[in-house]
């Protein structure tokens, strides 16, 4: 639609910018403000007065300046070209920007989202003219990269009968496809279309979660694992590696398609991303990272309110492709910096404060946002899901501030990170003390089925040992270790042994970064092995010093940077010559 002039400014506040004189206007419509047409949108409106929120910098804006409606609200284009693109909090593609002008965004700068040159190779589903269409319904599909086949969806306000449908061929993303013939006479369908980002794409129906996502982290795989289309907060202080364990969860992960969020980080942690994804290739598939990954960069020196902005962008951007049949992984980081925007932008217009200054419908956007992940039926039929991690920075590290608090209420999944475990660099620093995942009784038949039988109960049973040890490290500081039998100390023994070649991971060793589910239970296997045997032979009389002197141990220690995700033969070797030990330890007690 045309712009046309819907009121002018009457005072500036920072980001926010109160309007007079509006009409013609609508709630949530982007706007444009001043000569440079500054993006916002309208978010306030009583009688003819407007607030409206600007996601740029507003300065040199003054009252009696026009602002001009679009007639529609704050919109994401969709469509193939989104994979591999870096984009800024309201869909700006920021190489398409740094062509056209240098490393610094122009304020009022208008670039398409989506290459208008570009032309896709469209490869038409069989369907008959007069065909009845509905939201939905896959048209034909495109190779967009190498892993990801695009499929063209009629768009979710479209629907009737096939009145054309294009041939096989080359189009760009404004040529028309198809027209269908609707109540309201004939639309055209292109290859891309547009969806305001506060508003869930819909969907057939809500399914159950079954199946985990696989990221390759053992403490997340195996003690604390999240399902796809599941919820997860990663709370932790300054330093704790919240950057670092989405780094390696959007790496590694099994999700078809990853959209990295960097809402408010610091800059160097994006350049990391920028200039670490197009070197990675997926150990699954032999290609690039780059050709499954949309990035969104809105750093801490980017104005505050496209912080709000990029959180709702980054998630529609997501459903798109769950819409399409893949399962979705977005990675939020960090949801605190979200929250901070929101403060603010609530502070200049003079909203009521709740606790810590945050507005009272903190809880609600929260939620809101939380609730488009899940494990859906689309509308064509297909099963995608949303995953999200949203990565929470509580000011000193304080779980118990607002934004932690309130997350806690609204995911399933919860990756408390530890100030000691990363001070003593173990990393991922997620503690199995506060740590939990609600998503176990679903996960387990998946693991039971796909990888070991026996998945639940070895979980079960090294759980257990962390949780004694916890309580004999309370005795150990009153007394110290020679106070307690040899049996006590081997639990001890155990679970230092289990945090140092289990749960630390090193991510830039190129064996142990990554560690397939097989592979995890092998080693799980082989520590609780070690757990049993040794517990054992202490019950017939071996010391605990004869154990520890085991050669086999030193190999057992190194077994996550020895043994390649390939060779699982080596492990159970290993597990056979651990056998062998005890036997022989034990046929001296005999």
């Amino acid at each position: 639609m045309k712009e046309r002039i819907i009121g002018e400014v009457k005072r500036v506040n920072g980001p926010v910018i109160e309007a007079k004189g509006v009409t013609d206007a609508m709630m949530l419509e982007l706007v444009r403000v001043g000569e440079v047409r500054l993006v916002g949108e309208l978010i306030k409106l009583e009688g003819d007065r407007g607030v409206i929120q600007v996601y740029e910098d507003t300065t040199g804006i003054a009252p009696g300046d026009n602002i001009y409606g679009s007639g529609m609200p704050l919109s994401v284009e969709l469509g193939p070209g989104l994979i591999g693109t870096i984009y800024d909090g309201i869909q700006r593609p920021l190489e398409e920007i740094y062509k056209l002008q240098d490393a610094f965004i122009q304020r009022g700068i208008q670039v398409p989202p989506l290459d208008r040159k570009k032309k896709w190779h469209f490869i038409p589903e069989n369907l008959e003219e007069r065909f009845y269409v509905k939201s939905g319904t896959i048209l034909g599909t495109i190779q967009e990269t190498e892993r990801i086949v695009h499929r063209v969806l009629i768009p979710p306000d479209v629907e009737g009968e096939i009145a054309w449908l294009s041939p096989e061929g080359e189009y760009t993303i404004e040529d028309e496809i198809a027209r269908v013939q609707t109540e309201d006479g004939e639309k055209p369908v292109f290859l891309a279309h547009r969806w305001p980002i506060r508003t869930p794409r819909p969907i057939k129906k809500r399914l159950t979660l079954s199946t985990p996502l696989i990221t390759g982290q053992r403490v997340i795989d195996t003690l604390f694992p999240i399902a796809k289309g599941g919820t997860v907060a990663i709370p932790g202080g300054f330093g704790t590696g919240k950057t670092m364990t989405e780094h390696a969860i959007a790496k590694w992960c099994d999700a078809s398609v990853i959209v990295y969020i960097g809402c408010g980080e610091r800059g160097n942690e994006m350049t990391d991303v920028l200039t670490e994804f197009p070197k990675l290739v997926d150990p699954r598939t032999g290609h690039p990272l780059m050709e499954r990954t949309i990035l969104i960069a809105n750093t801490s020196n980017m104005p505050v309110s496209a912080r709000e902005a990029s959180i709702y962008t980054g998630v529609t951007l997501a459903e798109y492709y769950r819409d399409q049949g893949y399962d979705v992984a977005v990675m939020a980081d960090s949801t605190s910096r979200w929250a901070e925007a929101l403060r603010e932008l609530s502070g200049r217009m003079e909203e009521m404060p709740a606790e810590e200054g945050f507005p009272a419908y903190l809880p609600t956007r929260i939620a809101e946002f939380y609730e488009r992940a899940g494990n859906m039926e689309t509308l064509s039929g297909k099963q995608g899901s949303v995953s999200i991690v949203g990565a929470v920075s509580p000011p000193g590290g304080d779980f118990s501030e607002p934004v932690t608090q309130h997350t806690k209420r609204f995911v399933r999944c919860f990756w408390g990170l530890d100030r000691q475990l990363a001070n003593a660099r173990h990393y991922p620093a997620i503690s199995w003390l506060e740590s939990y995942s609600e998503y176990l009784d679903e996960v387990s038949t998946w693991w039971e089925e796909n990888v070991g039988p026996n998945w639940s109960e070895d979980r079960a049973e090294i759980m257990e040992q962390l949780q004694k040890e916890v309580r004999l490290q309370q005795v150990v500081k009153l007394v110290g270790p020679d106070a307690l039998p040899d049996s006590q100390r081997f639990i001890i023994e155990v679970c230092t042994l289990f945090k140092n070649a289990f749960l630390q991971q090193n991510a830039f060793d190129d064996i142990d970064r990554y560690t397939t589910a097989l592979k995890q239970l092998k080693m799980l296997e082989i520590i609780l092995m070690y757990w049993r045997r040794g517990s054992a032979a202490i019950r017939k009389g071996v010391t605990l010093v004869k154990i520890r002197r085991m050669k086999v141990y030193q190999d057992i220690v190194k077994m996550k940077f020895n043994i390649t995700n390939e060779d699982l033969s080596a492990l159970d070797k290993l597990k056979a010559r651990l056998e062998r030990s005890f036997d022989q330890l034990e046929s001296i007690y005999e």
